[in-house]
């Protein structure tokens, strides 16, 4: 028996949403922002009710029963064993991502990632005044992998920073110890920090995989990490702006505190609330978030692949498609999908050209409708082309 709903389709236009506002006048379904149209679990908004009838919202600190939840969580879930005082607190992962730019090597060093990848890690590094360098992973047997030779190549002497993002978004992986160990070591032997974005770690969809936080490979990997997580992505909480950092390094921790100062604002009191509410008591609302997203990633793979010139790899995480659109000769493939009513995510933005992002965290009803509209939109023009 099913206890929570996420067929319901929950109208958010005109609530400033800008997944929805984006095309708000044309009549397209939007996919292309990572926010899902599910409602967050019902014990997040009694919590948020409930602070808001207190009716004061001064500044606002960590609530202890949250930092002794996480530590608890990365506990049980990782085998994490982690200080409070390892805990920096956020107001969004990406902030985080632009602070450890900022936080390590110096000006006009280099950062390197592994492309395509969610565009804040192509960004941050010029904000902070630093070089962007990429890597591409590697296609083999219908998985994205890093390529260790590329990244070799791609490393310079001043490289002082590795953006990893696990699992990966836009390609779905959660990599395995075995992989993750091969980053590991590269930055490892380069002396680089890595900075870790694991906010869809929650988000597994493959019960055969399990997400492994690259710092718990091993002290010497601990020591040189920063791992940011948030309960934005799990819960459907991104407006309301919390996430965390964790760095055992000492020195580390205060190199990227430092960069803070002054210009990061602290986290907003339901922020705060809406977290600890969902870290205690969203547990059976995500176990059944993950069967409906394992479900939607079924149908969207298999109707991407019935599609001609459409292919995509397997989404082992999170709620995104990355669909290849090279081999159905679209001159311009977001707009394309937009003149048949459906807004995808541009993989230019992410060092993917000729690649879309489908989100499928929404209704199955919208999703399908979606896939209709691409699905005849793709028919359409190859009895065109046919008739030529």
């Amino acid at each position: 028996m099913k206890l929570f709903d996420f067929d319901t389709h929950v109208h958010r236009i005109g609530t400033s949403s800008d997944k929805w506002t984006m095309y708000e006048q044309r009549g397209i379904l939007p996919f292309w922002l990572a926010d899902m149209d599910f409602k967050s679990p019902q014990a997040v908004m009694e919590a948020l009710h409930q602070r808001v009838e207190h009716g004061v919202f001064g500044y606002t600190s960590a609530p202890k029963e949250l930092v002794e939840v996480v530590i608890c969580m990365l506990e049980t879930a990782y085998g994490w064993k982690i200080e409070s005082e390892w805990l920096v607190w956020l107001p969004g992962l990406v902030t985080g991502i632009n602070i450890a730019c900022r936080a390590v090597g110096e000006d006009g060093d280099d950062v390197l990632t592994a492309v395509p990848v969610y565009p804040p890690f192509l960004t941050a590094p010029k904000h902070s005044r630093r070089n962007s360098l990429r890597a591409s992973l590697m296609l083999s047997d219908g998985k994205w992998g890093f390529d260790l030779e590329r990244l070799e190549n791609a490393a310079t002497p001043r490289t002082s920073l590795f953006l990893l993002c696990n699992p990966h978004n836009p390609v779905g992986r959660a990599y395995s110890r075995e992989e993750l160990t091969a980053v590991a070591d590269f930055c490892v032997k380069r002396d680089m920090v890595i900075c870790s974005d694991e906010i869809h770690c929650d988000l597994i969809l493959d019960q055969d995989k399990k997400h492994i936080p690259i710092a718990t490979l091993g002290p010497d990997v601990a020591a040189r990490t920063i791992t940011l997580m948030a309960p934005s992505k799990t819960f459907n909480l991104p407006g309301l702006g919390c996430a965390f950092a964790v760095i055992s390094n000492e020195d580390l921790r205060k190199r990227f505190r430092s960069a803070m100062a002054g210009i990061v604002p602290h986290v907003n009191a339901l922020g705060y609330t809406a977290a600890l509410a969902a870290y205690k008591h969203g547990a059976a609302w995500l176990s059944e978030l993950l069967d409906y997203l394992r479900g939607n990633r079924d149908i969207v793979e298999r109707a991407i692949d019935s599609m001609p010139g459409l292919s995509m790899t397997h989404v082992e995480a999170t709620y995104l498609g990355w669909i290849d659109t090279r081999e159905a000769g679209l001159k311009g493939p977001v707009k394309f999908f937009e003149a048949a009513g459906v807004g995808l995510g541009n993989g230019s933005a992410f060092d993917g050209r000729g690649f879309l992002r489908l989100t499928f965290g929404c209704p199955r009803s919208i999703l399908m409708d979606g896939l209709g509209k691409m699905e005849a939109s793709l028919s359409r023009l190859q009895r065109k082309t046919d008739a030529q």
